[in-house]
């Protein structure tokens, strides 16, 4: 049931993100709902529910949404690409073996949001992590892994970061605890090789990057790592990560999700500031 749940998950995301998607072509294109209707020989209230991420669409009724709106190019791709996804997650198909069953619905969830919010309080998030940190973290925690299942996660996490710096990047915001870049992961020259990427990382325009210390005020929850995604900038759609060693949750009813937001600004206004962070990360740096 929990698999289920977290498929219905990611695809009533991607259903949200094409339905938006689509209500913004037909508007720019100066187009009623009717009208629109009319080309996939349906009724309007089809078109509304479509808009809304409410059902879902069929490849060729998209394509005849999209040239009757003009759409093409990679625009028109991205819209197919999360029709198909709304059918059928798994980006990652060629890795599922290293890939836990809970986490896949994250790694397409993750591909989708508009902005991500990351409170880490241990060790670097994986999507900001060098391979070297990577190798490193795998060689302690998996020393039974094979070599080529040791690679194949590695590709993975390498993979995932090509959103950081992909044509219209989400925003991404980063709370590491001191811990998270004072905890040695490998040798010196791995730790100062992932304090200089983070350094290098939080200078991005979509990025910001701070760090919680340790004589920061802290809250009884601060220990929780999280995330929370949000999915066209609308904030009724956030979705709350949580993993432990085994497993993960994903909270998406309005009072959990409040409360990790309400738990991120806290933790945003103890952390310090983005060119006080990068100072401190730089620092540690050139002391390893």
């Amino acid at each position: 049931m929990a698999t289920r749940r977290r498929r219905d998950l990611a695809a009533a995301s991607s259903g949200r993100r094409l339905g938006n998607a689509l209500k913004r072509a037909r508007e720019e294109a100066n187009k009623t709902q009717d009208e629109a209707a009319e080309q996939i020989d349906a009724a309007a209230s089809k078109v509304s529910r479509l808009e809304l991420g409410q059902s879902g669409i069929k490849l060729t009724d998209l394509t005849l949404l999209l040239d009757f709106y003009g759409v093409k190019g990679e625009q028109a791709e991205v819209m197919r690409e999360l029709a198909r996804a709304g059918r059928q997650r798994g980006r990652w198909t060629g890795y599922l073996g290293a890939i836990p069953d809970w986490f896949r619905t994250y790694v397409d969830l993750e591909a989708d949001a508009s902005e991500l919010r990351w409170y880490q309080p241990e060790v670097v998030p994986g999507i900001l992590q060098t391979e070297s940190y990577i190798r490193a973290m795998n060689i302690k925690a998996h020393s039974r892994v094979s070599d080529d299942a040791m690679e194949q996660q590695l590709k993975v996490r390498i993979g995932r970061q090509a959103i950081i710096k992909q044509a219209n990047a989400p925003l991404l915001n980063f709370i590491l605890s001191e811990s998270a870049i004072r905890r040695n992961i490998g040798d010196s020259a791995v730790m100062r090789e992932q304090l200089l990427h983070l350094a290098e990382i939080a200078e991005l325009p979509n990025v910001e990057l701070q760090v919680l210390p340790f004589d920061a005020q802290t809250f009884g929850a601060a220990w929780v790592g999280f995330t929370i995604m949000r999915f066209d900038h609308d904030a009724a759609s956030d979705v709350v990560y949580l993993e432990d060693y085994t497993d993960a949750a994903y909270l998406d009813r309005p009072d959990g999700v409040q409360a990790y937001g309400a738990l991120w600004n806290r933790l945003q206004a103890a952390a310090r500031g983005q060119v006080e962070s990068r100072r401190m990360i730089l620092h540690l740096a050139s002391a390893s």
